[in-house]
């Protein structure tokens, strides 16, 4: 399923994943919280019950199909909770919205635009992401063109989008040797899979439906068990 003979790089060479061994002065591996795609009604209390029972590094805000205004709306008290737990709130897909509600940053797909010009519109202080799938083409594009942190994946099968690309952990490894910009991993991410990412070298660990599917407690304290 993986496409990462269509990347200009070429294969990896397998040895990076057995002579990998994670940098000590990379701080430890975080999470960063994806919304499902209903945010209202009872879910900025399962945000706040969410955020209460682990450490998590940022929100990402990723609702589809509104307008702007009604966006805004639904965003605002979430972001005051992110605030509040000291949470960045990271906007998905739209600098305009983002820059709109004053967030910590932008998450761009390959189709949102360009991160120079998210900067521009966003200051020297946003935290810029890029989606860059099985790429390390684009993942290196995405790092010259100033990001703060590329997103790799889906690792593992997920219902929370279409997958079309399916890397292996050892572009974890590769990336993070050779670049001090923090790489995520994304894709079906559950506390049982997760360890395999980790050791690999991703940065931060992106989780949705594994968190908002159950018991937002219950999940965010076997994330942060294995994240010690």
């Amino acid at each position: 399923m993986t496409d990462m003979h269509d990347d200009p790089l070429g294969p990896l060479d397998p040895d990076f994943a057995t002579q990998f061994r994670r940098d000590d002065r990379r701080p430890p591996c975080q999470l960063y919280l994806i919304s499902p795609a209903d945010v209202g009604d009872a879910f900025p209390e399962r945000l706040k019950r969410a955020l209460g029972a682990g450490p998590v590094a940022a929100f990402q805000f990723r609702v589809k199909g509104v307008d702007q205004h009604k966006a805004a709306a639904l965003a605002e008290p979430l972001q005051r909770i992110c605030a509040d737990h000291e949470v960045a709130f990271i906007v998905n897909d739209s600098v305009s919205l983002a820059k709109r509600l004053g967030a910590d940053g932008v998450h761009l797909g390959q189709d949102d635009g360009d991160p120079r010009e998210a900067r521009a519109a966003l200051g020297p202080s946003a935290q810029i992401g890029v989606t860059c799938h099985d790429s390390r083409h684009l993942a290196m594009n995405a790092g010259e063109a100033g990001a703060d942190y590329v997103a790799f994946g889906a690792f593992y099968p997920t219902t929370t989008k279409p997958v079309h690309h399916r890397p292996e952990p050892v572009i974890l490894s590769w990336w993070s040797t050779l670049f001090e910009v923090p790489c995520v991993a994304i894709g079906g991410i559950t506390p049982e899979n997760a360890q395999p990412l980790i050791a690999a070298g991703a940065d931060f660990l992106a989780v949705s439906s594994a968190v908002w599917g159950g018991d937002e407690e219950a999940a965010m304290r076997a994330f942060a068990s294995r994240l010690k």
